[in-house]
C-alpha cells in the first residue's frame, strides 16, 4: 500500500491512495445479533480511505452503523450527534422542538443501553445544536440512524487513521528550536526590526503608510502563544507598536481521559502557535527581530489545539469552544486558523457556522503535505464555504509551495518560498526571546492573509466583511477572475488599503 506521510509546517496529515482490498462492509439488519464484529482499525481505515478518495470527506452520518459503531467503539465510546433541521448548526435559545430531538438521543441510549442520561452525557453544547454521548451498543447506532431530526452521527473520538499511516501523529507542525536567518530573507527597517523578503514582494511595507492595522482585534486558534516569547507578551508594544494588548486563552483539554474538563491553559508547548502569531502581529520592534504584517494590531490567541491536527476529542472540542468565544467578542474581526483535519467534524463546522454568522472573517489553511496527491484538495475547515481558503507558492511565478496544497477552493496565495532553496521560508520570532526561526507552508500563508485582512480593515473599519473581502478579491493578481487552483492569486497589500 502506497503511503503518503504528511509532516505540515501548517496542516499535517496522512492520506493513504490504495485501492486494494476495500471489500463490501454490510449492512446489519434490523434484527441483529449484539455479537456483530467489531471492525478492527485496519477495516475502518480502508474506509475512509475510499471515501476521502471517492468524495474527498467522509459523512459519517451515511456510513454503514457496523462502521460507525466501531469507529465509536475504537474512539472513547463517544458519539457526537448533531441534531435539528439540516444546517440548523447552532441556537441561541433551544426551541422545544430542539429539546425534543437532544432529549429523544438519551432516551434511545437509555432504551437501548439502560444507560441514564447522566451516565452517557458527555457534554451538550449550549450554542451548537450538538451533544457527545458514551454509548456501547451497535443497535444504539442503528435506533439514531432511523431516529427524526438528526443532522449528523460522528466518532468525535477517532483519530486512528493518520495514527496507523504515520506511526505517530503527536506534534505534528511543532518546532521550538531556533535558526540562522540568511540575511538576504529580511532587511533592516526602523527602529531595528526586520522585515520578512515576501512582505515587499506583496507590499506590505508601502501599505503601512495608510494602515498598521491600529483598532483591529485579530483572533488566532492554535497551539497558543510561548511564554517564553517577550515580543509576544510583556514586549508586544515595543519599538514602533504602541496601544495594542495580546490576550492569551485555553480551550484544550489536555488529560488522558476523555470526558476531563482539564484545560490545559495558554501556553504554548508546540511552537507552531507562536509563529502564527509572530507573522500576524509581532512588533515592529527595537531588537533586530522579525515584524509582523499587522504590527499595529490587537491579537486574542487561543489554545486550541496541542498541534496542526485536529486528531483526537480534545482538540476538536478545543477548536469549537474557541470559535465560539472569538464569534462572541464584538471585537474581534478575523479569525485566523493555520489548523485542520483531512475530513470535516460536525462540532467545528457547528462552530465555524457560529462564528461566520456573527460577522467574523475566517481565514484558513488550504493544506500542506510532504508529498503532493494529484487527487487531494483543500482539507477542512478551508474547504468550507465560510472559510476564506490560502495557499502557498513559491517565487518563481504561480508555483505551489513544495509542501502546499492548491485546487478550486483556494481563494489566494502568499509567496513564501525561494524557489532555489525550499528552507528558506519566512522569517518569524522564535519559541524563546531573542530567537528567531523560518516557517512555510498554507499556514504561514495564512497567518499573513490575516495580517493583510487587519491593515484593510483598519483601513476601513466601518466595512462589513463582505466589504473587506471584497476589497482583497479586487487586490488580487487575477481579479475580476479566479485561477483554477490559486483563486484570485497574490494580493497586493497597498491596492488593498488604498
Amino acid at each position: 500500500m502506497k503511503k503518503i506521510i504528511i509532516l505540515a509546517l501548517g496542516l499535517i496529515f496522512v492520506l493513504s491512495c490504495s485501492k486494494d482490498n476495500l471489500g463490501e462492509i454490510e449492512e446489519p439488519d434490523a434484527e441483529f445479533s449484539e455479537s456483530q464484529k467489531l471492525l478492527s482499525i485496519s477495516e475502518i481505515n480502508k474506509y475512509i480511505e475510499t471515501e476521502l478518495k471517492q468524495n474527498n470527506d467522509v459523512d459519517w452520518t451515511k456510513a454503514p452503523a457496523v462502521v460507525l459503531w466501531s469507529a465509536v467503539m475504537h474512539g472513547g465510546e463517544v458519539l457526537s450527534v448533531g441534531y435539528g433541521e439540516k444546517d440548523e448548526s447552532f441556537s441561541i435559545q433551544k426551541t422545544s422542538r430542539l429539546n425534543d430531538a437532544r432529549d429523544n438521543v438519551y432516551k434511545i441510549i437509555q432504551s437501548v443501553e439502560g444507560a441514564s442520561k447522566s451516565n452517557s452525557l458527555v457534554s451538550a453544547d449550549e450554542i451548537l445544536n450538538v451533544t457527545d454521548v458514551k454509548i456501547s451498543s451497535l443497535q444504539t447506532i442503528v435506533e439514531l440512524q432511523k431516529a427524526p431530526q438528526i443532522r449528523y452521527l460522528e466518532p468525535i473520538g477517532y483519530g486512528s487513521y493518520l495514527e496507523e499511516a504515520s506511526g505517530q501523529q503527536k506534534s505534528a507542525g511543532c518546532s521550538q528550536s531556533g535558526q540562522s536567518i540568511n540575511s538576504g530573507d529580511y532587511r533592516v527597517i526602523s527602529p531595528n526590526a526586520w522585515l520578512p523578503w515576501n512582505f515587499d514582494v506583496h507590499k506590505v511595507p508601502q501599505a503601512w503608510n495608510y494602515s498598521t492595522g491600529a483598532g483591529i482585534t485579530v483572533g488566532l486558534i492554535d497551539t497558543g502563544i510561548s511564554a517564553s516569547q517577550n515580543l509576544l507578551g510583556s514586549g508586544f508594544n515595543d519599538g514602533d507598536s504602541n496601544g495594542r494588548t495580546v490576550q492569551k486563552f485555553g480551550t484544550f483539554i489536555d488529560s488522558p481521559w476523555w470526558w476531563s474538563d482539564n484545560i490545559d491553559g495558554p501556553n504554548d508547548k508546540c511552537g507552531h502557535g507562536t509563529q502564527m502569531a509572530s507573522a500576524i502581529a509581532s512588533p515592529r520592534n527595537n531588537d533586530f527581530m522579525p515584524v509582523g504584517v499587522a504590527y499595529n494590531s490587537n491579537l486574542v490567541a487561543y489554545r486550541g489545539t496541542e498541534d496542526v491536527v485536529l486528531n483526537d476529542y480534545h482538540e476538536r472540542k478545543g477548536v469549537s469552544n474557541a470559535l465560539k468565544a472569538l464569534g462572541n467578542r464584538s471585537d474581534v474581526k478575523i479569525i485566523s486558523m493555520s489548523v485542520g483535519y483531512p475530513w470535516s467534524i460536525g462540532n467545528v463546522k457547528d462552530a465555524v457556522k457560529y462564528a461566520y454568522g456573527k460577522g467574523k472573517m475566517i481565514i484558513a489553511a488550504g493544506g500542506t503535505s510532504t508529498t503532493f496527491t494529484n487527487w487531494y484538495g483543500v482539507i477542512f475547515p478551508a474547504s468550507m464555504a465560510e472559510a476564506i481558503a490560502i495557499t502557498g507558492i513559491k517565487d518563481n511565478g504561480y508555483n505551489r509551495c513544495d509542501i502546499c496544497h492548491d485546487g478550486s477552493k483556494i481563494d489566494f496565495t502568499i509567496v513564501m518560498q525561494r524557489a532555489g532553496d525550499a528552507n528558506r521560508t519566512v522569517p518569524v520570532l522564535g519559541f524563546n526571546t531573542g530567537t528567531q526561526a523560518y516557517v512555510g507552508g498554507s499556514s504561514v500563508a495564512t497567518a499573513t492573509t490575516a495580517g493583510i485582512a487587519a491593515l484593510v480593515w483598519a483601513r476601513n473599519p466601518s466595512m462589513t466583511r463582505d466589504q473587506v473581502l471584497d476589497k482583497l478579491k479586487r487586490a488580487g493578481e487575477f481579479y475580476p477572475n479566479r485561477n483554477s487552483k490559486f483563486g484570485y492569486g497574490n494580493i497586493d497589500a497597498l491596492k488593498a488599503v488604498q
